[in-house]
């Protein structure tokens, strides 16, 4: 029987560890690691697993693309779907910086508290990211407008804001989208306020150590249900919230943890590197992770 090779991209100059392990633990018995990947050396790269294998036994060989600088592998994911023509072609799974299967756990936790599975119950709620912008804000904001929800990008950059709304709403058919400025900055600090009064869900998925809702601020989102803070660092990202709490009450409101999240989403990445192999034509992007996780 072939082995199961996994052929990792990164963009960084050194191919994290962290992905070569858990590809390992999800059952790849050879890793061919590269790093400083671009989009024109990624094609020499994949010709080389196209062309060794044919047919079914094409399953045996998958793409696995990452690197902390998500534009640069988004480029080298477009480049590696190019490069495949007919049935010659790899499955290939994209999450730079983990990005794309921490925002699917985040809203797979949400979808425990949530109506996110039914259309209209969904568009009746609303809710906020955090740190909207960055790359992992930028993935949960596409994830939830794609279940149907009015979803609020904050960011200290409000024209940064508005761009990211614009490119979801060219990616999502019939997105409900708005900007807001975060605190820290003098433009629309009272739209802020009122999109945490109106939320039902509040993520914050900014910077590492950086708190992006204080007490006050918490204080103000009294129609909240669930809370989801993604920054493991000290400080907290929403004030109060623990790396470790996990569906933790908190008078009314829900209440997750990076830690609380970060089972989830090794669950997926791990799922995901399976279905890597069970096919040769699988592209896995944030959509795709959710529906792994959702399924768990």
């Amino acid at each position: 029987m072939l082995k199961r090779i996994l052929i990792q991209l990164d963009c960084d100059p050194q191919p994290s560890t962290f992905d070569s392990v858990v590809a390992v633990d999800a059952g790849a018995e050879v890793l061919l690691r590269h790093g400083g990947v671009t989009p024109a050396a990624a094609v020499s790269l994949v010709h080389g697993g196209m062309f060794t294998r044919g047919g079914a036994d094409l399953a045996a060989t998958a793409i696995f693309i990452g690197g902390s600088d998500v534009e640069a592998a988004e480029a080298v994911f477009r480049q590696v779907q190019k490069t495949f023509f007919g049935p010659v072609r790899m499955s290939v799974l994209l999450d730079p910086a983990g990005a794309n299967t921490t925002a699917s756990a985040a809203v797979v936790a949400a979808a425990r508290h949530l109506p996110l599975g039914d259309p209209q119950s969904a568009a009746r709620h609303r809710a906020v990211v955090l740190g909207g912008t960055g790359p992992v804000g930028q993935r949960v904001a596409r994830l939830l407008a794609r279940k149907g929800l009015a979803v609020t990008i904050a960011s200290r950059s409000l024209d940064r804001g508005r761009e990211v709304c614009e490119r979801i709403g060219r990616q999502v058919q019939g997105a409900r989208l708005e900007a807001v400025a975060s605190p820290d900055s003098a433009a629309t600090p009272g739209l802020f306020r009122a999109a945490v009064e109106a939320a039902d869900l509040i993520i914050a998925a900014g910077a590492a150590g950086v708190t992006l809702l204080d007490a006050a601020g918490r204080s103000c989102a009294g129609n909240v249900k669930v809370l989801i803070d993604l920054n493991a660092v000290p400080p907290a990202g929403i004030e109060g919230i623990v790396a470790a709490d996990k569906a933790k009450m908190e008078g009314v409101q829900i209440v997750y943890g990076a830690l609380g999240i970060g089972g989830t989403k090794m669950k997926i990445h791990r799922a995901a590197i399976m279905r890597l192999f069970e096919s040769n034509d699988a592209v896995l992007d944030a959509e795709e992770l959710l529906a792994i996780g959702e399924k768990l």
